[in-house]
């Protein structure tokens, strides 16, 4: 190996685009931080801060009177029948996530020169420097307040709490304050809601070192200093936000620490989750150097996975905490986020979080169970409302707050998607696979997936259950209607359900493994594909960007090349012959993660390549959803992680699979503290002659070794490293 791989980014030039800004954040506040020395701008965002709109009112349809009329003209082959089963409404968005202000620091124009930012990956901790200017920005993990700290000789600066951000409402109330108080002097900016009770409220405590600070309302004049650190919460609220009272808090954080105090507290969370994994892909030492634009524009070296892979984790991490990440992470610089800047949970939520059980980054998957847990009350409402069902169904989309199935249309039927729930408690279950301790809430709601299926499925004439209405998201039949009948992945939903419920409360497990047994299986279509739809006479549309069928694939294993060969060869058939049709960038890290199930490491690299080539990335690493850096999203850069963890690395409770989708492109590296499935950390190294893996187990337990070798058993005992060394490949 070369020398270490680079755990952080750099720019020769401040960003001139909000997308441009490094990155910080704890997972309930963050900071997009700009820096620019004569206008240090830090954007500051919350996971909470979304716009009413409506929907934080609105309840699912009341349908399930109507459901068995359904249900009979779609079994009698009326393929557009599912377009009526609807009260009308018009199409209701959940709350966009927006913006809550901007720190600005102006400072009088000057002559600097070796400018330099760089966001530390290991420390959350984003810096600007400029002759003697320097600018640090963190988000706190141990105190959830927003850190930045402001030197330079003889500093001046105004500083001003600004919300006026793009899309903005004009109609949004906003009132400020500047006092001082025995904590420092105290900013604040209160915004209410246009036509709404609710509210939120920004405080920053400046203290200033040396020099004089002068309340110039709204703002802080700031004189020939030596230094300025500012602490910054936001809050939203209903009613009125003790202003005082925040300001304390801040102050007595403040009281006696400095900076660097402040920040060692910060570390003692961020860098024990950042340091659980590395990959080194023995990329050039001048790569590795390069700034992240420059680096960009090589998408062929290694560097550039190096770096994503890195920023990837360093990103979800810091968008997870009170929720998981949002369609863009925690941040954003304009109101008019695409899609609301919500959770959009049919494909991009569990794509984005899909490396954190094997990534080691438990916190991400503990803010995914938080949003999972906090809403089943209303996902039960979604199945009685919609199914006339006990149980629960998740919603395709959520603000974060409301959890109701509301926000559908004849084009997307989204209220007809009853494979939600399973589909985000699989990483539930894979985190309780992974550290052999069953959680009693996963438990829990398991059990209401499978009450759900117990009451929805619908026994047919032969005997056989189905699953009507279905909907595989958000494609439809070439020759019907959105909603049908027996999506291929509500039948792998509903079989795994079923099972995993069963595993986890034995006293239920004849009934629900019996109601398993009768769901139809797959169906290979006349193009040798695994059919979308397992229903006879519903043709495949091919060219789409979700992968929904796939699903029994990854991140399900129950079609898998070592188990079911012939349905494995079928579902790579389909992978051939899925377009990619506006390229997205979730549909081709879905399409790499399935290939890598399949063991077609040279489609991973295609798929990759997609990505990389296409100008997806902004200078941030934050990603876009489009080429050319269309619409800012975080699905690549966070989905981009658990891509090369797949192609190198993957395990079940039972197996472990060595490189089972390598590149080419791809000869030599290291992953290091990866965790298995089956409740062990690994380390492998590989090169064009050897390849090594040190496996720590944590429990005793016999495992599948799958290598290109071959195939055997391996005996692992708790507490005693095991160190493989293989054939060359």
């Amino acid at each position: 190996m070369t020398a270490a791989p680079v755990h952080g980014t750099w720019e020769p030039a401040p960003a001139a685009r909000w997308e441009d800004a490094f990155l910080t954040g704890n997972g309930h506040h963050g900071a997009l931080v700009l820096g620019d020395p004569h206008d240090d701008r830090v954007i500051v965002t919350h996971h909470t801060l979304v716009r009413p709109n409506g929907g934080e009112h609105a309840r699912p349809p009341e349908l399930a009177a109507a459901l068995p009329a359904l249900r009979e003209r779609l079994l009698a082959g009326d393929v557009t029948a599912a377009e009526e089963f609807t009260d009308g409404r018009p199409l209701q968005w959940v709350q966009p996530f927006h913006p809550a202000f901007q720190l600005r620091l102006r400072r009088p124009p000057g002559a600097d020169h070796a400018y330099r930012r760089t966001v530390d990956f290991a420390t959350g901790e984003t810096t600007a420097t400029a002759g003697g200017w320097t600018s640090r920005v963190f988000v706190s993990r141990a105190d959830d307040v927003i850190v930045q700290q402001v030197t330079a000789p003889h500093l001046t600066l105004d500083l001003a709490l600004d919300h006026r951000l793009p899309g903005a409402p004009a109609a949004l109330g906003v009132g400020h304050g500047a006092v001082r108080t025995p904590e420092g002097a105290v900013l604040s900016l209160r915004a209410r809601y246009p036509d709404s009770d609710r509210a939120y409220t920004g405080v920053t405590v400046a203290a200033v070192t040396g020099g004089t600070a002068a309340l110039v309302p709204p703002g802080l004049l700031v004189e020939r200093a030596e230094s300025l650190l500012l602490l910054t919460r936001v809050r939203r609220h209903t009613g009125e936000l003790d202003v005082h009272a925040e300001s304390r808090a801040l102050g007595d954080l403040m009281t006696g620490r400095t900076y660097e105090d402040l920040l060692d507290r910060h570390l003692l969370h961020h860098r024990t989750a950042y340091d659980r994994v590395t990959l080194d892909l023995a990329a050039a030492p001048a790569d590795r150097a390069l700034p992240g634009s420059a680096l960009l524009g090589r998408p062929g070296s290694p560097a550039l996975l190096e770096r994503l892979f890195a920023a990837g984790r360093y990103h979800q991490l810091s968008a997870s905490g009170l929720l998981p990440p949002r369609l863009t992470g925690l941040w954003t610089g304009d109101w008019d986020t695409a899609w609301s800047g919500a959770f959009t949970t049919n494909a991009n939520l569990n794509l984005q979080t899909a490396s954190a059980a094997a990534a080691a980054l438990p916190e991400v998957t503990e803010a995914h169970a938080a949003l999972v847990h906090r809403q089943r009350d209303h996902w039960r409402e979604n199945a009685r409302a919609v199914f006339g069902a006990r149980g629960i169904v998740a919603p395709s989309h959520t603000d974060g707050e409301n959890g109701h199935s509301y926000h559908f249309s004849r084009e997307y039927p989204l209220h007809l998607w009853t494979a939600g729930a399973d589909w985000l408690l699989k990483p539930l279950v894979d985190h309780d696979e992974t550290h052999g301790i069953r959680d009693p809430r996963t438990a829990e709601a398991l059990a209401e997936v499978a009450l759900f299926y117990e009451d929805f499925l619908t026994e047919t004439e032969d005997g056989r259950l189905t699953v009507v209405p279905s909907y595989s998201p958000e494609n439809r039949p070439a020759n019907a209607s959105w909603g049908t009948v027996d999506a291929a992945m509500d039948l792998s939903a509903a079989r795994h359900a079923l099972l995993t419920a069963a595993d986890y409360h034995p006293e239920h497990a004849a009934r629900w493994r019996a109601l398993a047994d009768r769901l139809p299986p797959h169906r290979i279509n006349a193009d040798g594909a695994l059919a979308e739809w397992a229903r006879e006479g519903l043709d495949d549309t091919y060219d789409h960007r979700h992968l929904s069928h796939l699903y029994g694939v990854w991140p399900l294993e129950e079609i898998t090349p070592y188990d079911t060969p012939e349905l494995a060869t079928a579902a790579h058939r389909a992978l051939d012959l899925r377009g990619a049709e506006n390229d997205s960038a979730h549909g081709h890290l879905h399409h790499a993660l399935v290939a890598a199930r399949l063991r077609d490491g040279e489609r991973v690299a295609h798929a990759l390549g997609a990505v990389l080539a296409g100008d997806y990335f902004h200078t941030s690493l934050m990603s876009a959803h489009y080429p050319r850096r269309d619409v800012y999203n975080a699905d690549a850069a966070h989905t981009l992680p658990a891509v090369l963890i797949e192609m190198l690395v993957q395990s079940t409770p039972t197996r472990l699979v060595l490189l089972p989708a390598l590149p080419a492109a791809l000869p030599a590296g290291e992953l290091r503290g990866v965790r298995t499935r089956f409740g062990a950390t690994l380390d492998l190294t590989w090169t064009p002659g050897t390849t090594t893996a040190v496996i720590r187990p944590g429990r005793t337990v016999r495992v599948e070794l799958r290598t290109s070798s071959g195939t055997e058993p391996l005996d692992l005992t708790a507490g005693e490293d095991r160190v493989l060394h293989l054939k060359a490949r």
